[in-house]
């Protein structure tokens, strides 16, 4: 299981995509250490399917989810990232994108999947946004059309990544989380009581997805507000041993 700490500060929705603005940055450093994590976390069987979630609303999810499909599309990886959080979509916004055809425009059998992918930052990352906000978010991600959806991603990209809805408010996190290879859960630092932590863990267990590890979110620096040049720290744990990186 991965675990990940980064620190962070608030700054504008344009500049949340620090991997894509500010590569170089230590923060950005942080986003590639989580990928070449998840990529040890998975050499029998790349990830295709990553499903990003967090306990509840609020713990940056959706921040983790751009970054680590821009680090992930900067290595050479076919990206598509896909708002799935159809009760609150925020993805489009990380990439300064329309979000009103998506996901549940194609679900709602109105649109050919091509045309659904808008293209981002990187050529080779799309962005496949939420559309409009349905009644029934939960059904509609557990129905056969979502697996057929998932199989058609499969064939068009590397890497699919999810952003849901927080784990214990609802449960569509959970019902995409069973059909993904892998599952990452969002934690802000010194925000977050333990027991909602454990909870979506043990949810998200019960249900029997695979969780890859933890991304601890919003680590004070403790050396000033600096958003680009404040330090982090990085854990993992891995086969049975706990590493530390400065």
């Amino acid at each position: 299981m991965a675990f990940a700490r980064r620190a962070t500060a608030e700054v504008a929705d344009s500049r949340y995509l620090v991997t894509s603005l500010s590569p170089r940055s230590v923060v950005g450093e942080a986003y590639r250490i989580l990928r070449t994590n998840l990529q040890f976390l998975s050499l029998d069987k790349p990830l295709r399917h990553l499903v990003v979630t967090s306990a509840v609303p609020g713990e940056g999810k959706t921040l983790t989810a751009a970054n680590l499909a821009v680090v992930e599309a900067q290595a050479g990886k076919k990206v598509i990232a896909v708002d799935a959080d159809l009760r609150r979509p925020a993805l489009h916004r990380r990439f300064e994108l329309p979000g009103n055809t998506g996901l549940t425009t194609w679900l709602a059998g109105g649109a050919q999947l091509p045309d659904m992918l808008q293209p981002t930052v990187l050529p080779n990352l799309h962005l496949l946004a939420s559309g409009p906000i349905p009644p029934n978010p939960a059904e509609l991600l557990g129905s056969s059309r979502m697996q057929e959806l998932m199989a058609q991603l499969s064939d068009a990209a590397d890497l699919i990544i999810w952003d849901t809805p927080p784990a214990i408010v609802v449960s569509d996190a959970s019902v995409l989380a069973t059909r993904a290879d892998g599952t990452l859960l969002v934690v802000r630092a010194a925000q977050e009581p333990y027991f909602s932590v454990k909870r979506a863990k043990e949810q998200l267990q019960q249900v029997g997805a695979r969780i890859l590890g933890v991304v601890l979110d919003a680590v004070p620096s403790g050396g000033g507000s600096d958003y680009y040049h404040s330090h982090y720290h990085y854990y993992y744990y891995y086969g049975g041993q706990h590493r530390k990186k400065r």
